[in-house]
């Protein structure tokens, strides 16, 4: 079955010119691409009073606490552009004990007297929500009967646009407090760390106040054509190879490692590219891997929870 599979698969496959009807365009400065959905420190000026943007700036680098009426501005601000980019919901996004990622949509959409409506954001929806979280993994501590999970806005990790969703980076807690994430004890260890480590540097220099973690990531990632894609139970199934021969392990592919890339895998990470400087991410290089059909993508290192959110 899986040969005949895989032979249906070949003789469907899309064979096109790629050059010409798959090409993407890149600007001339990716630089101008660049955080073009995300809420960064030039978008929160420019949306923001100067009060409202000190606090955030405060809370972002020493750690202080936002008061209501500043969460209610930076609520209102973050909408106003949101939807000045055609989003019409919101989400807390996080990272439940899955080993993926987690969110609920809500709209802006809000009805009022009259049999009107109104697109509202508030102080309040903004720092927490209470997604039905009875189902993510939480050691059992609670009953699956009982939701009692609540997530928190994570004003360190700027908020983004994804199509039309605004995305705002949040802890994920219990009703009594206990973690159920995993960017909640990243968070308290980078806390732990910067403490630490300006404890030690002030030995040498009393002027360092605080010590910034710093991570570069990088995806490695296989490309694989749908339709034999779907000709493979194992990868649909689990996203791994069950079946077929063993991995070579003695460098009998190091021809491809950053060889020329393919017209058609080019194109991919074009549009890659763009997405990535859209949403913030620093990507800066791109090549091929040891592996038949497996390339890499690596940005340039940037403080450790912002990193890890972008990855």
């Amino acid at each position: 079955i899986m040969s005949t599979l895989r032979f249906k698969a070949l003789e469907t496959l899309p064979f096109k010119d790629f050059r010409k009807d798959n090409s993407v365009e890149i600007p001339a400065k990716l630089s101008e691409l660049f955080c073009k959905n995300v809420f960064s420190e030039e978008t929160m000026r420019e949306y923001l009073t100067k009060e409202a943007f000190g606090s955030i700036m405060d809370a972002i680098k020493k750690g202080t606490k936002i008061q209501r009426h500043i969460a209610d501005q930076v609520a209102v601000a973050m909408k106003d552009w949101a939807m000045s980019k055609g989003v019409t919901h919101y989400t807390h996004w996080f990272q439940p004990l899955t080993g993926t990622t987690a969110e609920k949509h809500d709209s802006f959409f809000t009805p009022i007297e009259g049999g009107r409506a109104i697109e509202r954001f508030s102080g309040n929806m903004l720092i927490q929500q209470e997604p039905d979280a009875s189902s993510f993994p939480n050691g059992g501590i609670r009953n699956t009967f009982e939701a009692r999970g609540y997530t928190a806005w994570d004003p360190t990790s700027p908020a983004f646009i994804m199509g039309t969703t605004l995305c705002i980076p949040s802890i994920f807690i219990s009703y009594t407090g206990e973690t159920l994430d995993y960017k909640a004890p990243l968070l308290r260890a980078l806390n732990a760390v910067d403490e630490a480590a300006t404890n030690v540097m002030q030995y040498f220099d009393k002027n360092v106040t605080k010590v910034t973690p710093t991570l570069g990531w990088e995806q490695e990632y296989f490309l694989v054509d749908s339709a034999l894609y779907q000709s493979r139970p194992d990868l649909v199934l689990t996203g791994k190879t069950l079946l077929g021969h063993s991995p070579a392990k003695g460098q009998q592919l190091d021809d491809h490692y950053f060889g020329s890339i393919p017209t058609r895998v080019m194109n991919f990470m074009k549009e890659l590219e763009i997405e990535c400087m859209k949403l913030g991410i620093p990507a800066t290089t791109r090549h091929n891997e040891v592996a038949p059909n497996q390339f890499e993508l690596a940005p340039m290192f940037e403080e450790v929870n912002v990193a890890v959110d972008h990855n």
